[in-house]
């Protein structure tokens, strides 16, 4: 898009309709300041949380977060989003984050605790029908948190060459291949008992991981080799400072493209915490904390620029967006926009 000569990008947000989201919204960009406007609101899905587009940006894919849990492709060439074909059931319940990998669409299912892949057509659509489903196994002590398995996130390593899952109930990362449309277990990395691992982001450089940890408002830092397929956790860092009064969640954890900072969310706090890698990226620094804007920040995001930061607040119906300071990494509130039940934003 453009406006006397002034090139707009596209946002996306996805929300949850079962508590008054409107379901896909489609927003512009302004690129001087961040801001976002919302253009339409498409909710032919019900509650799709977490959003991801294809390599050729040309279709957005979106979990629905219900009990038979589905996955659903949207075509994103016009003006908004225009659902391909019926959304295809992925075998688990609730899937909250999903992920392209390899020729497929990838879901992570909380509340079955597996991850699903379908296949993805040469037109962009979905398969009819997923290929795999791999199951987890396991529980982790925080009860009831963690009476069985739940995967919360999954997404490709840097090197395209793994899946990675993150899974809350039973304290673990797993690394996964996808051969001949199957998922296959390739090696489990256990972490803190009870920390509660919820999504986790790579440093740019590919050779480090930052675990954010729900149950504990942790970051685990974590060694990754992208030849061995392997996770070791070298450390943990405080995402607050002191012992937090009241609840404290984490939700979000995005790093800045040049692996100089990392950014988290804690709903509860209702935060924005920036981190400060050391020079070899093992360890964390806290350095500041900054209100999120609302309430409940289920998701951050980054603009493709890295100059700009989005917090998706759930409970205040929100999307706040800042202006991250070059030097120090400390998001400065720039304004927001209604999104009601607000889930995700990405770029597009």
């Amino acid at each position: 898009m453009a406006d006397g000569g002034r090139r707009w990008q596209r946002a996306f947000i996805g929300s949850f309709t079962a508590a008054g989201g409107l379901g896909v919204l489609t927003a512009t960009v302004d690129p001087v300041s961040g801001a976002l406007t919302v253009l339409s609101a498409v909710d032919g899905v019900p509650d799709p949380s977490y959003l991801a587009l294809s390599p050729t940006r040309d279709m957005l894919y979106a979990v629905s977060e219900t009990a038979d849990g589905a996955l659903a492709a949207y075509r994103v060439t016009g003006d908004k989003p225009v659902l391909t074909g019926e959304p295809v059931r992925v075998g688990g319940s609730g899937p909250t984050h999903l992920s392209v990998f390899a020729g497929h669409v990838l879901t992570a299912n909380y509340g079955s605790g597996s991850v699903t892949a379908v296949p993805v057509r040469a037109d962009g659509g979905l398969a009819t029908a997923a290929s795999s489903v791999l199951q987890h196994t396991g529980s982790g002590p925080h009860t009831p948190r963690q009476h069985g398995p739940h995967a919360h996130q999954v997404q490709p390593d840097p090197s395209g060459r793994w899946a990675v899952s993150i899974d809350l109930g039973t304290d673990s990362v797993r690394v996964c291949a996808l051969d001949g449309g199957k998922l296959t277990l390739h090696r489990e990395t256990a972490l803190r008992p009870g920390s509660g691992p919820r999504h986790l982001a790579f440093h740019p450089r590919g050779e480090h991981a930052y675990v954010l940890n729900e149950l504990a408002p942790t970051v685990t830092v974590c060694r990754w080799d992208a030849a061995e397929g392997a996770l070791r956790p070298v450390g943990e860092t405080s995402v607050l400072p002191g012992v937090p009064d009241g609840d404290a969640y984490p939700s979000g954890i995005v790093v800045s493209p040049d692996g100089r900072f990392v950014w988290t969310a804690t709903r509860g706090q209702d935060v924005v915490s920036v981190l400060v890698p050391d020079a070899a990226g093992e360890g964390l620094r806290l350095v500041a904390t900054v209100p999120c804007g609302g309430t409940w920040p289920r998701a951050l995001a980054l603009d493709p620029s890295g100059r700009f930061l989005y917090a998706a607040n759930e409970r205040s119906g929100d999307v706040t967006w800042f202006a991250v300071d070059p030097d120090t990494g400390v998001p400065r509130r720039g304004g927001s926009v209604d999104a009601p039940a607000a889930s995700c934003v990405v770029f597009g």
